[in-house]
């Protein structure tokens, strides 16, 4: 899969340095995959949640939420927003525009 973009990844990695190699991990895999859809999804990352239109993936054994939108026809994963446990729980990702 296409990523868009890794400068997420690196800006929560900068401010949460204990998510920098679970983080690099989940780019690696997902790199490497060309999903079709959620179920192909769940054999890479079995706790990755389908909410709505978002998969949410949990990073470094739940303490992080990675949310993304996922464009199976053309590849590319779009991440949308990396949050900590707490962020993700008070649900202001739900306001994105591309969340239906």
């Amino acid at each position: 899969m296409h990523i868009i973009s890794i400068k997420k990844l690196r800006l929560f990695w900068l401010k949460h340095p204990n998510a920098e190699v679970s983080l690099r991990y989940w780019y690696k895999l997902t790199a490497q995959h060309r999903w079709k859809n959620f179920n192909d999804i769940c054999q890479t990352f079995p706790s990755a949640s389908q909410v709505r239109n978002f998969v949410v993936f949990n990073i470094g054994g739940n303490n992080f939420r990675l949310i993304s939108y996922i464009d199976y026809q053309n590849n590319k994963v779009f991440i949308r927003a990396v949050l900590t446990h707490a962020e993700y729980d008070r649900e202001y990702w739900k306001k994105d525009e591309w969340y239906k």
